[in-house]
């Protein structure tokens, strides 16, 4: 959830507002992945899958959770097997006992293992259609060309990846990773739903009330003394030891065999992350690696597409998923 911060208070919007009633109701699984007790939401009927119309597997990206994909859903014309997990540490799903960082590689470790779960339900099918959000979409993108023959299509929305950083800067990184270990980490919580609900507009402004209130109660819940708490591992504040390494990201995308679609927000500027360091037109750049590769904007539309504009992200996505 990482839309700059907003001057608005819709204080009194949000107290008034009914939520959002979902239009196709989802149901929960929980199953050990890894030593996690992993929370997974499911749409749909896997009995419907076919060659042409595989599970759908949704990630979603930092500080998010499965339920955020739920306008998207209801905005898609045709039913699908939506397979969508709440990450480690995430959502209802717990991280592993007395972690105090976590691993991008973990990210990728956990869907192979949720691919292969049979409590999930898998139709038979040699492949899944993909799609991931911001961090999920770095995910997906490595994970389609470290294992491009389970992927028939994938679809990347903001997943822009990070900046080269030099390899002087590894002590430095290393240092920094080492005092935020002794630091104690904290996500501050909320009064009520309501204060949760205007966080998330205050993060989004785009993002309306009732979606706000709906969402709350999906991304927060209360303690015995009523305290809103949202459900993030505060460890994942922490900074990861190790570099980002371009090449070798690269070397990952250019094995990819599924045609990708990416898709960014208009209004999305990836300065607020990385100021002059990190570009737009460098992604862009980047994504000339992959062997096929289809670039898509919306407008009017910022980092939480899914949000903004779901049906407008529901008709681009099942026109290329066909």
């Amino acid at each position: 959830m990482s839309e700059p911060p907003s001057t608005q208070q819709p204080a009194a919007e949000t107290d008034a507002a009914h939520p959002y009633c979902p239009q196709r109701q989802s149901r929960s699984l929980h199953l050990s992945i890894r030593g996690v007790n992993y929370h997974v939401r499911l749409w749909g009927d896997p009995s419907t899958c076919s060659q042409q119309r595989p599970a759908l597997v949704m990630v979603h990206g930092w500080m998010d959770v499965a339920a955020s994909w739920q306008f998207l859903v209801d905005a898609m014309q045709h039913d699908r097997f939506i397979v969508a997990p709440d990450w480690r540490g995430f959502g209802h799903s717990r991280g592993a006992a007395h972690i105090d960082s976590y691993w991008f590689p973990d990210y990728m470790a956990d869907l192979e293992a949720l691919l292969r779960a049979p409590e999930v339900g898998w139709p038979a099918l040699p492949h899944i259609d993909l799609l991931g959000h911001s961090m999920g979409g770095n995910v997906v993108m490595m994970y389609a060309g470290v294992r491009p023959e389970r992927i028939r299509r994938l679809i990347n929305l903001e997943g822009f990846g990070l900046p080269e950083r030099p390899a002087e800067h590894a002590p430095t990184q290393y240092a920094k990773w080492l005092d935020e270990l002794a630091t104690p980490q904290e996500i501050r919580p909320y009064d009520s739903a309501a204060g949760v609900a205007r966080r998330l507009m205050k993060n989004n402004p785009r993002l309306s009330a009732d979606k706000a209130v709906w969402l709350s109660e999906q991304w927060a819940q209360p303690d015995p003394q009523g305290q809103w708490h949202i459900l993030g591992d505060p460890a994942h504040k922490r900074p990861n030891p190790t570099l980002y390494r371009v090449s070798e990201v690269l070397a990952c995308w250019k094995r990819i065999r599924a045609p990708v679609l990416s898709v960014v927000g208009r209004q999305t500027s990836l300065a607020q992350w990385w100021g002059e360091r990190y570009t737009l037109d460098q992604f862009q750049e980047r994504l000339k690696v992959v062997p096929d590769v289809r670039s898509q904007w919306i407008e009017d539309c910022g980092h939480m597409v899914h949000h903004d504009q779901p049906t407008v992200l529901a008709g681009l996505i099942e026109d290329f998923l066909g």
